[in-house]
C-alpha cells in the first residue's frame, strides 16, 4: 500500500514538473513577455490597461473573460481605464472612466461595462460629453439619482484618483492598448502567431511567476 501511495506521489510529481516545464518552454523572456521590474508585487495581480474607445479592447472582451476564468481565485482582476489616447480628449476619457467606476461601486461593472462598449463599437454612437456617459447608464436600468449621488461619492473621487495613478506609474511601459501588466513585473507580449488561448495561457503563466 505505501509503494502504491509513494508511486501515485511520484506520478503526480512528474505530471506537474512537466506542465511547468512546457509552460516555460512555451512562453519565453523578450519573446512572450518581459521583464519591466526587479519585484513583483506581494499579491499576484493583472491589471489591463484599455480604452472604451479602442477596437482592440472590445474584441479583446472574450477573452478577458477567459483569463478571469482560468485565473486563480487569489489573483486580483483590475481594469485601467486610460486618458492617454486620441479618440478623444483627457478630460472626456476621464469622465468615462467614472462611468466603469460607477459600475464598479454599483456591483455591476461587467453589464455596464458591455454597455459603454457597445454603445461605441456596435451602435455606432458618439460618446461628446458627460451627459452621454449618464445616458447609457439611464438606458441600462441605473436611476439618475443613483448615478449623480455614486458620481459626486468619495469612491469614484477615490478610485479615480487610484486609476490614473496607476497610468502614471506605468505610463513609460504602456503606449497602446489592450496591455497586460502582470504582478507589476511582467508585461506580456502577444505575437502574431500566438492563439486566442496561448493568450489566455500566457497571462495564467506569468500571474503564477515571483
Amino acid at each position: 500500500m505505501k509503494k502504491t501511495l509513494l508511486g501515485s506521489f511520484i506520478a503526480i510529481a512528474t505530471l506537474l514538473f512537466s506542465v511547468t516545464a512546457c509552460a516555460q518552454a512555451r512562453f519565453i523572456e523578450g519573446e512572450h513577455y518581459k521583464v519591466i521590474s526587479q519585484t513583483a508585487s506581494e499579491k499576484p495581480n493583472v491589471k489591463e490597461f484599455f480604452s472604451f474607445w479602442c477596437p482592440h479592447c472590445f474584441n479583446f472582451e472574450p477573452l478577458v473573460a477567459q483569463m478571469k476564468n482560468k485565473l486563480d481565485a487569489n489573483v486580483k482582476f483590475e481594469k485601467v481605464h486610460v486618458n492617454f489616447m486620441g479618440f478623444a480628449g483627457r478630460e472626456l476619457q476621464d469622465e468615462v472612466t467614472r462611468g466603469m467606476l460607477i459600475g464598479r461601486v454599483l456591483k455591476n461593472e461587467q453589464a455596464l461595462n458591455t454597455a459603454i462598449f457597445n454603445y461605441i463599437h456596435r451602435q455606432r454612437a458618439t460618446i461628446a460629453s458627460a451627459d452621454d456617459v449618464r445616458s447609457i447608464f439611464l438606458v441600462n436600468g441605473v436611476s439618475a439619482e443613483e448615478f449623480d449621488k455614486t458620481k459626486k461619492s468619495f469612491a469614484v473621487k477615490n478610485m479615480l484618483r487610484k486609476n490614473n495613478k496607476t497610468i502614471d506609474e506605468f505610463r513609460r511601459f504602456v503606449s497602446g492598448v489592450p496591455n497586460f501588466i502582470v504582478n507589476d513585473k511582467y508585461q506580456a507580449t502577444f505575437t502574431r502567431d500566438m492563439t486566442p488561448d496561448d493568450m489566455v495561457d500566457l497571462i495564467v503563466y506569468l500571474s503564477e511567476m515571483k
